[in-house]
């Protein structure tokens, strides 16, 4: 029997990954069965159970991997001298996040927000998947905070402010907008990016 490469057996778990996520993402998690996964990567269901155990699997696998790519995302911020502001650089990472860049298979627009919305829910009833969403949590967390530590190294931000509390704030504010694109529809990422500017700009005089 030939030995089937490494290579695909990747592209295999990268296929029923992807194809998860569109049908988690158009239909929500509890209304996807395996049958719908199935389908979807029109793959039999020895094959996908080869890799994944089940649904919760697929989820978590998802969330996991977004999150990770969110965090390398921030860490490659915090290593630029000097950072981006933090309207250049949420705005960027955010843009990405919406257009489905970090979702492999899931179009952006509407469907990201909504997918995210229903990993927060998720994450109410599903134990492991909260633990995986808090470790995940964390480890942007702490991106998050060598970026505010650079800005503040870089004379760019307030010190006397614990680095910690202003990258708290940060994820919020980019949670609360993923949340109004799931709620209220979608809004172009130029509006946080405003947003943020109008708020930084406190004290400081508009030019003549």
């Amino acid at each position: 029997m030939a030995r089937v490469s490494q290579q695909h057996l990747d592209a295999r778990r990268r296929q029923i990954l992807d194809g998860a996520a569109r049908c988690f993402a158009r239909n929500g998690f509890h209304a996807t069965s395996m049958q719908d996964v199935l389908r979807e990567v029109d793959l039999s269901a020895g094959a996908v159970y080869r890799y994944f155990a089940g649904k919760e699997e697929l989820i978590g696998a998802i969330v996991t991997e977004v999150l990770d790519n969110i965090r390398g995302a921030f860490e490659d911020a915090a290593r630029r001298s000097p950072p981006e502001p933090p309207d250049v650089l949420l705005g960027t990472v955010m843009a990405r996040v919406l257009s489905g860049e970090f979702v492999g298979g899931v179009d952006g627009g509407g469907q990201i927000p909504r997918l995210i919305v229903q990993v927060w829910t998720e994450t109410l009833r599903n134990e492991e998947l909260a633990v995986l969403m808090r470790t995940g949590y964390e480890t942007v967390r702490t991106a998050w905070v060598a970026v505010v530590e650079a800005y503040q190294a870089q004379g760019l931000m307030r010190d006397d402010i614990p680095a910690e509390h202003v990258a708290r704030t940060m994820i919020a504010t980019a949670q609360g907008f993923a949340a109004q694109q799931a709620l209220f529809g979608e809004v172009p990422v130029e509006v946080l990016r405003n947003g943020l500017r109008g708020l930084m700009s406190m004290g400081v005089q508009r030019p003549g």
